[in-house]
């Protein structure tokens, strides 16, 4: 019997080793269908973590992008935006290094009908200049076109609309629809609502059903004299070259707004609900992470009853010098093995499905004739998704630690036989 060349760790003969025990056959003592249990359990817990934290990743970056491009990342509010030095104060907020947009905004609640149907809408009020600026709007319109808005006294009757909103009004570019605030002419009893007749010059989308539902720009001039602003406006808002990175620009705008202005950002008046997407996110990172550990679990069922087939080669090779430790990472090399062919198929399976997430939306729309990712209800008109490669690395990291760990138990049960114990009744 040729004893076992002393070699360094995870040397050739192990890997050799390691490698047969898991081609090995049933009747040779394998376990290939538990090992073959063991690596789908781990695959699809690893696609279903990396598919749901992708989706998750692409529904915030999307919503916030969408957001972001529809509304201002500052916001200047206070007596001095009215006050006569008004475009002094616009000029100083533009001139900050970071700012790419400083726009005064008149925003209100308001009432719009057309030949029967009601619905509750907010008219935002800006420079013509400005909307065109405004890229998500101008260069998402569904139909109609901006020709003719901000055209005219007070810069004329032409609004643009939210599909959704035309689409539950039933009326389209071209047609007229009648706006009624709650506050307008100011009389001996108080303040009147007010009526008035505009054409809707072209309808957008913008792929937020909250936004396309309820929106509808109009020129800042008609909107001053619609809501009887008269002349004044509601907020300066500021748009910047990064959204995420605005510490460092709020000191030097309020500086430039100066006294009598309040400074905001998006951070704030969405706060809730970003708080809310990450503590769902987190949570739901965690419970997945729970799962992939419980599905790598079936590694220890597969390496235990591979100890125990394999015992007596375990013997054969003790008394032909191996140490324990070899005997050690053999079985540890066979349970990452495991690991890493499972997490291998996952992750590949979760980026192909990612990539390809919009046909296998359509083709379950398809097939099940139901709008499955209905956007009324989840805000975006698409299932997003983003792949964070850190992330990724992290399940891929956590996912082989795990396999590693639970291999761990049954090879230092396998390292700690007895070749005297094994050899007994064979």
């Amino acid at each position: 019997m040729t004893p076992i060349p002393h070699a360094g760790p995870f040397s050739a003969w192990e890997r050799a080793l390691a490698m047969r025990y898991l081609r090995a056959r049933r009747k040779q003592g394998g376990v290939t269908l538990i090992a073959i249990i063991a690596v789908a359990g781990i695959a699809l817990t690893v696609f279903g973590l990396v598919s749901i934290m992708s989706i998750m990743n692409g529904f915030r970056s999307d919503l916030l992008g969408h957001m972001l491009g529809f509304n201002g990342h500052i916001y200047v509010q206070g007596p001095a935006i009215n006050g006569p030095g008004r475009d002094a104060l616009i000029s100083r907020i533009r001139a900050v290094p970071g700012v790419t947009q400083a726009v005064p905004k008149v925003e209100a609640q308001t009432v719009a009908m057309a030949h029967g149907p009601v619905g509750f809408a907010i008219v935002r009020g800006l420079r013509p200049e400005d909307v065109r600026a405004t890229r998500l709007v101008s260069q998402n319109l569904k139909s109609g076109s901006m020709k003719g808005f901000g055209e005219g006294d007070y810069g004329g009757d032409m609004i643009l609309i939210g599909s959704k909103l035309a689409d539950n009004l039933g009326v389209t570019a071209g047609d007229d629809i009648t706006l009624v605030s709650p506050s307008g002419q100011v009389t001996a009893f108080g303040s009147a609502p007010r009526s008035k007749a505009y054409t809707i010059a072209a309808t957008f989308s913008v792929g937020v059903s909250e936004y396309d539902q309820a929106f509808i720009y109009m020129p800042l001039a008609q909107a001053q004299q619609f809501f009887g602003r008269q002349g004044a406006i509601d907020e300066v808002e500021i748009k910047t070259e990064d959204p995420d990175t605005i510490d460092h620009l709020l000191p030097a705008i309020e500086q430039a707004a100066g006294p009598g202005t309040i400074v905001s950002d998006w951070r704030g008046r969405n706060k809730s609900y970003f708080n809310a997407l990450q503590v769902e996110r987190t949570a739901m990172r965690l419970i997945l992470m729970i799962v992939v550990a419980i599905a790598a679990l079936n590694i220890i069922s597969g390496l235990v009853m591979l100890v125990k087939n394999k015992g007596r080669d375990i013997a054969i090779l003790r008394t032909m010098g191996a140490g324990r430790p070899a005997i050690l990472r053999i079985f540890l090399m066979v349970g990452a093995t495991l690991g890493l062919v499972g997490t291998a198929l996952g992750v590949a399976a979760a980026l192909l499905f990612c990539t390809f997430i919009e046909p296998i939306q359509q083709a379950l729309n398809r097939l099940t004739g139901v709008n499955t990712f209905n956007s009324d209800v989840y805000l975006l008109s698409r299932i997003p998704a983003k792949i964070d490669w850190p992330e990724v690395t992290v399940i891929v990291i956590f996912s082989v630690v795990m396999s590693l760990l639970w291999a761990l138990f049954p090879a230092l049960h396998a390292s700690r036989l007895d070749p005297v114990e094994a050899l007994r009744y064979e």
